[in-house]
């Protein structure tokens, strides 16, 4: 086929193809009905992350309803600050802990911003900045290469409202689905194929080549016919394309490398409510075995109230109209919560890596996007923050300067400078966050 304009059905949808590759595109207001064919390069995967003998791990967790603020946040600033209620259960580990109060990212929308915990940019602003709504995980798996089987799981709740927590997002402003049970996480990180499944895939993914590369010169000449909007769609949509193709070419160098042995059976799916320590206890294991070095964690529409004896929902409940009956059973959850992430945390440190812990070399990251379910606000987000070889044992509180809050970005920002990425900037950071180093 070659690249002339052609007229095509009126169902509008349009293809780049090429012998044996037929590409599906967007919707394009430019070109109306019409065709292309072949050909469109693809940048070169990047280079293998540097291996140091102790690497750094990074591991975001997020609920999608934030937690009750009076019993969240402690009254007292500083070192030695009484735990509230809800933090009881992080006692022992008080002094490798930070707690923030004061950031956020100075959005608004409730449920709709939630989406904006790991970004510092919602959904719909996304355009406007210059990464998306591209979010901490993803802009450090970038960096990562083949340095690991998984550049990074993105694990938790599948459901809830709009969607569940929507923590991970890739550049191109695609959600990385999450994986949302402990057998579909066990099979991933330690069931190998057998030799002729091994073979097939290979097969397979030696045939696939480079989409667009298989299309180059059509896309070229479509390019030629587009409006700056459909360019711009276009752009987005490629970057989807290569992102996969990444993903694909991963697949093959890591193909016939034998996945470690956990030293457990598989485990049986029980409900998320109870199989929470299990998940906890997954990421442990697939840090250890250095099968992935970065992991996020929602918990979403799938952490059920009932699982607790309670008649009502978790969003319900966090809707709690100031009635103490309700307020009491939110109160059981998160203490729940947030005692299966001290749980996750002593792991963390009773595992030895070299020179220290798992907990030394692993920043790991408990919040939400949303501040107050109760009265749908965004700010003052609740953040606990440990290890990574970071200063902790204060609740570090960030009082409101000139127009706004500290931004939690500027945190992010830290992380992503101590996990080895020279960045300057991310999201809606002015700068790293002070006090930590």
């Amino acid at each position: 086929m070659n690249s002339d304009l052609t007229t095509f059905a009126p169902s509008r949808r349009h293809f780049l193809r090429a012998t044996g590759i037929t590409l599906a595109l967007p919707l394009l207001e430019s070109i109306g009905g019409r065709i292309f064919a072949q050909n469109s390069a693809v940048g070169a995967l990047p280079g293998k992350a540097a291996g140091t003998s102790r690497p750094k791990r990074m591991v975001c967790v997020g609920n999608m309803l934030g937690f009750h603020p009076p019993t969240f946040f402690p009254t007292q600033t500083g070192r030695n600050y009484e735990l509230p209620t809800v933090l009881e259960s992080i006692k022992p580990l008080q002094p490798e802990v930070s707690v923030f109060s004061g950031l956020d990212h100075g959005v608004k929308g409730g449920h709709f911003a939630i989406s904006s915990f790991l970004s510092g940019v919602r959904t719909a602003d996304a355009k406007g900045m210059p990464e998306g709504n591209l979010t901490l995980d993803q802009r450090a798996a970038e960096t990562m290469g083949g340095a690991t089987r998984f550049p990074s799981l993105a694990l938790g709740s599948e459901s809830g409202l709009h969607g569940g927590c929507l923590m991970s997002w890739t550049r191109s402003g695609t959600r990385v689905p999450p994986i949302s049970t402990p057998r579909e996480l066990f099979r991933k990180l330690f069931v190998s194929d057998g030799a002729a499944q091994i073979a097939s895939s290979t097969d397979r993914l030696d045939l696939k080549g480079s989409i667009l590369d298989a299309v180059q010169g059509d896309a070229k000449s479509l390019e030629r016919h587009l409006g700056q909007r459909d360019k711009e769609k276009l752009e987005e949509y490629f970057t989807s394309v290569r992102d996969v193709e990444k993903q694909i070419e991963l697949r093959r160098q890591w193909a016939h490398i034998p996945k470690p042995d956990p030293k457990m059976k598989e485990p049986n799916n029980k409900g998320f409510v109870s199989d929470l320590p299990l998940m906890y206890d997954l990421i442990a294991l697939a840090l250890q075995t250095d099968s992935t070095r970065i992991a996020t964690f929602e918990i979403g529409g799938d952490f059920e109230a009932n699982a607790f004896g309670l008649n009502g929902g978790y969003h319900a409940f966090s809707h709690h109209g100031q009635r103490p009956e309700a307020i009491a059973a939110l109160i059981k959850m998160e203490r729940y919560q947030i005692e299966q992430f001290a749980r996750f945390l002593t792991k963390l440190r009773s595992t030895e890596d070299g020179p220290g812990s798992l907990l030394d070399h692993s920043m790991v990251l408990f919040g939400s996007g949303m501040g107050n379910a109760n009265s749908h606000t965004n700010g003052n987000l609740p953040i606990i923050f440990a290890g990574g070889g970071f200063k902790h044992g204060e609740h570090k509180a960030y009082p409101e300067k000139g127009l706004g809050r500290q931004p939690l970005c500027n945190l992010y920002l830290s992380m992503l400078q101590r996990f080895g990425i020279e960045v300057n900037k991310f999201g809606t950071s002015t700068g790293t966050l002070s006090g930590l180093t």
